[in-house]
């Protein structure tokens, strides 16, 4: 008799339970929610995406209203909303009990402004991601134009440089290599404004100081552009103190193990880089 009334008990106690939970999580679900928490993770000065204007965002395309309850929340489908903005290198959206919630979001880093052969205009960031340029922000990253085809809807680097058919023919790559140098080089950031791409496939850069080009050439390894940048450095570091910023008008870095500079004047001048 009293195994019956211990496990009767038993019993009682867990339906108790399974109802008390079932009401908790039924108060829960119509629980009204506040405006979520909003947490951005920015990596260096240039923010694309502001807590102001991802509420914004949610609001006008229906995933938060005035009076919405936890039930009304798709925590899924705005995480794969706030994902697909291409300012946003990755996120997650959870709930709390009672009224809160969070966002908490990690944008990208743009290194390059990008204006294409179509007149669009875009930022590569530094992982080689495509991200929309903003009317609201702007970036202090060094520009590229030129001959560029690869477009808005690009695929991103990582994709071109496991394909050895759009390798073939693009050229965001390329780009990725040079900018991404000039990025995280402190010597090169603060010379290099610009970097061109001419109709023969040759990259130019423009440098904030003096009137000279700079003929770099092709972007096809990390090793060649690692071994262009340092036959640059060793010109900047050895050969300008004692020429002057004025006297070349071109420098190129397209030939092995030498510089070939062309003088205002005209002159060529060779010299080797061991």
């Amino acid at each position: 008799m009293k195994k019956w009334l211990k496990r009767g008990l038993w019993i009682a106690f867990a339906i108790a339970v399974i109802v008390l939970m079932q009401m908790t999580q039924s108060a829960q679900a119509d629980t009204v929610l506040e405006e979520p928490d909003v947490l951005i993770h920015v990596n260096g000065e240039n923010a694309f995406l502001t807590e102001d204007e991802l509420k914004l965002r949610l609001k006008r395309n229906g995933f938060t209203f005035n009076g919405q309850s936890q039930k009304d929340l798709k925590v899924s489908a705005v995480e794969d909303y706030i994902r697909k903005m291409t300012e946003v290198k990755d996120v997650k959206v959870f709930t709390k009990l009672g009224s809160k919630w969070k966002i908490e979001v990690t944008v990208r880093k743009p290194i390059a402004r990008i204006y294409n052969k179509y007149d669009e205009t875009f930022y590569l960031d530094e992982d080689g991601f495509v991200m929309n340029s903003s009317s609201l922000h702007t970036a202090r990253v060094v520009v590229v134009t030129g001959y560029i085809k690869d477009r808005i809807s690009s695929v991103s680097v990582p994709e071109i440089i496991n394909n050895d058919t759009l390798k073939s023919i693009r050229k965001l790559d390329d780009v990725y290599r040079i900018s991404n140098y000039v990025c995280n080089d402190p010597l090169m950031q603060s010379l290099i404004g610009q970097i061109h791409l001419k109709k023969n496939g040759d990259f130019v850069l423009i440098p904030l100081v003096g009137g000279q080009k700079i003929i770099f050439g092709t972007a096809t390894t990390d090793d060649e552009v690692k071994e262009k940048f340092k036959k640059l450095k060793i010109f900047y570091e050895e050969g300008i103190p004692y020429e002057g910023w004025d006297k070349y008008e071109e420098i190129s870095l397209k030939y092995d193990n030498q510089i070939v500079c062309k003088t205002v004047e005209g002159y060529i001048e060779e010299e080797k880089i061991e």
